[in-house]
């Protein structure tokens, strides 16, 4: 049997997601802030909601926006980026930013298992209409894959 390490029994590798709004930006300097105490990898996780789907044929109004509002998604992402670029180089942590699309927590559950996450941070809801059809935060929760920490 190996000794114990004081400081050596943490995560080692911490997924965050972000999406801009207030509480996923704490929850990002959160992950931050454990990943360089922890010595544990970072990887920040944006995911892009598609906005086509269901919504593309109720009006061609609605449909005609739809690669506007990629776009405009893109650029959103892009701008993250370089905010959690210079947020983890400010604080020493190495970060890995990765861009997924689809449902938020289904594609976070994803990350998570692919490279076997230790914990995974994010943000509480700011929405009310959560607390009727589930927020990200329960539903990863609910997966019961890792430890779950929910910053408000």
């Amino acid at each position: 049997m190996g000794t114990f390490e004081i400081g050596t029994d943490g995560p080692s590798l911490v997924v965050v997601g972000i999406d801009g709004s207030r509480t996923s930006m704490r929850a990002a300097a959160y992950a931050a802030g454990l990943a360089r105490r922890q010595h544990s990898r970072l990887v920040v996780a944006h995911v892009v909601h598609p906005m086509g789907g269901a919504w593309a044929g109720t009006s061609p109004i609605v449909a005609g926006l739809g690669p506007a509002m990629r776009e405009a998604g893109e650029e959103a992402a892009t701008e993250l980026a370089v905010e959690i670029r210079d947020a983890a180089e400010h604080v020493g942590v190495e970060a890995e930013w990765v861009v997924r699309h689809g449902d938020v927590a289904n594609e976070l559950r994803a990350l998570a298992d692919e490279r076997r996450a230790d914990l995974v941070v994010v943000g509480s809801s700011e929405t009310s209409g959560h607390r009727f059809a589930g927020s990200v935060a329960l539903r990863l929760v609910r997966a019961g894959r890792w430890p779950v920490v929910v910053v408000p």
